[in-house]
């Protein structure tokens, strides 16, 4: 299903933990890692859709994570042309997404990556809240600072937090 435009409504996920660290999954049989995503149903509402997804990909169910927030309004990216499908070339252009931060309220050992028959990814781990932005896909780095620039507010007690936290990630001075 896509919007007019050419992209395909999605969600996206950013659960962390205590120490808000972020979850960072490991595609399957590939060396890229990544926040859990995908695809809104036809009838299904951005929540809706973000429980399954994070069910069929991370294992969790609703009563192992906490909602915090999400993002304001959607946030898009444009897939390169040589990752599309020939046979969507002509109309799909991307994703856009509504972004889900979470907050882990059940264990580690809650997690199960092969809860489903066709699992997204094959490892997993907790990440620095901003270590996304160096390890992530180029073209969806523009979408990943949007979603955790506009969710940190929600986690971080204050800017100053925020911005020590961004320094020590990039190994600048404070």
């Amino acid at each position: 299903m896509l919007d007019r435009e050419g992209f395909r409504p999605n969600v996206g996920i950013i659960l962390v933990n205590s120490r808000n660290e972020v979850f960072w999954g490991k595609r399957i049989r590939e060396h890229s890692w990544q926040f859990p995503q995908g695809g809104i149903n036809r009838g299904e509402t951005p929540e809706q859709a973000m429980y399954r997804e994070l069910h069929e990909e991370v294992g969790l169910l609703p009563e192992h994570v906490q909602i915090i927030g999400r993002t304001r309004d959607w946030l898009r990216y444009e897939v390169p042309t040589h990752w599309v499908r020939r046979e969507w070339r002509t109309t799909y252009r991307g994703q856009k997404q509504i972004w889900f931060l979470l907050r882990m309220v059940g264990r580690d050992t809650d997690v199960c990556l092969r809860a489903t028959e066709k699992p997204e990814f094959d490892a997993w781990r907790w990440s620095s809240y901003w270590i996304p932005l160096d390890a992530v896909i180029d073209f969806k780095r523009g979408v990943y600072e949007a979603a955790l620039s506009e969710l940190a507010r929600l986690i971080f007690t204050s800017p100053e937090e925020h911005m020590r936290l961004w320094a020590k990630t990039f190994g600048l001075r404070e």
